[in-house]
């Protein structure tokens, strides 16, 4: 017996590739050359514009001389682009309270580390108060920093960070509720989620800096950053609540008859048996509410909070940098991006660490 013959070459690796997915046939022939001219005339001049040809270090517009992209009016910005008004001699204040989150959240995402359970309780009860002190100030010897100062990037993440945090355990609660055979319980439940789905986000936070404050005694000072908060959080969780729900009905019922089986009163049955398998299922669709959270932060500019978008808008309407604003969009789309495919592949991960889909393997 002759020994089997290696397959021909230009049948496996990325030759192979490409004739099998690329040029297969005419049709995918024309398609393929077409994508890579499109790609070319698109690609390569964008790359020269913001990358061969841009001026990147500089004090003035005078720098940019050489026809490209700007990103001198970035570079002279950059400070006030990531920490708004924030007085510079307090900066390291934010910067310490963010690294203090990165190790947090670090020590959560590396599997090998221990105590998570104890770090989790951290950074939900103790960081929180820790960051307020950080940031505001007026105790522990530290200046005080009201909210109007703060802006920038870490206005975004502070925006974003809370409502993300809030709005995923009131979601769950709500999705609950609207499931819930108690008839007041889940009329509530229904009338709020439905109430704050069918209203423009836009809507929500002119409510919470006009309206709010006539609720409460008038000795309560309201900041219009906890206000924007709170209408951030009023909104997203009637979204998140609608994911979770999802989540739920895709349970099996015979899963709730095991639970119930086994003498598990409601809340232990949820919280042991139905919501891990449920949140689980609904990683994707709470992650694509977290994105588009993030995103929506930049809607606060609209009631005086100086975000990441509106900082940089601000800096666009200085004389000195006229003319500028691809560059400041573009870095503004480029942040946004960053952490937003980040998010989305941390999804994936957890994905792919707790086995979501259903598929035989």
């Amino acid at each position: 017996m002759l020994p089997d013959l290696p397959p021909p070459a230009n049948s496996t690796g990325v030759i192979g590739w490409m004739r099998a997915n690329l040029f297969s046939n005419i049709t995918n022939t024309i398609m393929t050359l077409l994508a890579i001219y499109i790609l070319y005339i698109l690609v390569v001049p964008s790359v020269n514009w913001a990358l061969l040809t841009a001026d990147w270090i500089g004090d003035s517009r005078d720098a940019c001389t050489s026809g490209g992209a700007c990103w001198v009016f970035i570079y002279n910005r950059f400070d006030q682009f990531m920490y708004g008004f924030y007085p510079e001699a307090e900066r390291w204040r934010i910067d310490l309270t963010f690294f203090l989150l990165v190790i947090q959240v670090a020590w959560l995402v590396i599997p090998k580390l221990p105590r998570k359970g104890l770090v989790s309780a951290f950074v939900l009860f103790v960081y929180p108060i820790i960051a307020y002190y950080l940031l505001y100030g007026g105790s522990f010897g530290l200046n005080l920093v009201e909210t109007h100062k703060w802006g920038g990037l870490s206005l975004t993440l502070i925006l974003a960070i809370v409502g993300i945090v809030a709005a995923l355990p009131f979601g769950v609660l709500l999705a609950l509720g609207r499931r819930s055979e108690m008839p007041i319980v889940k009329s509530f439940c229904v009338v709020y989620i439905e109430f704050w789905r069918g209203i423009p986000l836009i809507t929500v936070l002119f409510m919470a800096s006009v309206m709010l404050p006539l609720f409460v005694p008038e000795e309560v000072d309201f900041d219009k950053l906890l206000r924007a908060m709170i209408g951030i959080v009023l909104f997203q969780s009637a979204y998140m609540a609608e994911v979770v729900r999802g989540g739920l009905q895709a349970i099996p019922k015979g899963q709730y008859e095991a639970a119930q089986a086994l003498g598990l009163n409601y809340w232990k049955m949820m919280g042991l048996v139905v919501l891990p398998q449920a949140l689980k299922m609904m990683i994707p669709g709470i992650v694509n509410t977290f994105i588009a959270l993030f995103k929506d932060t930049s809607l606060v500019l609209i009631i005086g909070l100086f975000d990441l978008l509106a900082i940089v808008q601000a800096g666009l309407s200085d004389p000195d940098w006229l003319g500028y604003s691809v560059e400041g969009y573009a870095f503004v789309a480029l942040m946004f991006w960053m952490f937003c495919f980040s998010m989305s592949k941390y999804s994936q991960h957890l994905e792919k660490h707790f086995h979501t889909g259903h598929g035989s393997r």
